[in-house]
């Protein structure tokens, strides 16, 4: 078995989540006592935080760029950056490592195909709702279209994610505020949801979704548990 660089702590909330997912798709296909080869790097997140929202996304990005490559020392074999967000700034990873990098939104679109959807909302932060680097990947390498909420919605994602999911707070009142804007992109001609961030599952599931949903953080552990042993 190959060993996984996680880029973590982006939060810690829901990289538990990738270490459980992981570890559980290694047991689930291994069987036993059979467990994942993994190297956590776990980030500040109130720096990262910092960074984001002043806009140095460069700064953010050189930090990724230097643990990976620490990964790398430590005896990784991929890195798996276990947020959706960073991945704007995830392009120097492979250099700077010399190690691939098993992106987020890939296996995701794989999966959403395979299912025969060709229209997705995409909830996550502003900057993944807003910014190309997301939408674009899923919509030039796998020709899907992207619906994000109105601006009011997007406002309304963003905070919950920030102030209640990121340190550990799930409450009915954002629940409920979720699975409207949900409702609303199924109005709009979303056939299926991204969770685009990977704290949101956290907060729904697909008991109250109106629509099938594709929860990222569960996607993409999966797909670097199978890349590690190699299936």
């Amino acid at each position: 078995m190959k060993t996984l660089g996680l880029l973590g702590g982006m939060s810690w909330e829901s990289t538990t989540t990738y270490y459980q997912e992981i570890n559980r798709r290694v047991r689930h296909v291994q069987g036993g006592l059979h467990s994942a080869r993994c190297i956590v790097f776990s980030f500040d997140f109130a720096e990262i935080e910092q960074l984001q929202h002043a806009g140095k996304w460069e700064e953010a990005g050189a930090l990724l760029d230097n643990a990976a490559a620490k990964l790398k020392l430590a005896g990784a074999d991929a890195i798996v950056l276990c947020t959706n967000t960073m991945h704007f700034v995830s392009h120097g990873i492979e250099r700077s490592s010399q190690l691939p990098l098993i992106h987020i939104v890939d296996p995701t679109a794989d999966c959403i195909i395979k299912a025969g959807f060709k229209s997705v909302g995409l909830l996550g932060t502003r900057f993944t709702m807003e910014k190309d680097f997301y939408k674009a990947r899923l919509t030039e390498k796998y020709g899907l279209r992207v619906i994000v909420p109105e601006d009011e919605g997007r406002d309304i994602v963003h905070s919950i994610i920030y102030t209640e999911l990121c340190n550990g707070i799930i409450t009915e009142t954002s629940r409920k505020s979720y699975y409207k804007i949900i409702e609303d992109l199924a109005k709009a001609g979303a056939e299926c949801l991204i969770l685009g961030c990977t704290e949101i599952g956290l907060l729904v599931n697909e008991e109250g979704c109106p629509i099938p949903m594709f929860d990222t953080t569960k996607i993409h552990a999966i797909a670097a548990a199978d890349w590690a042993m190699e299936i």
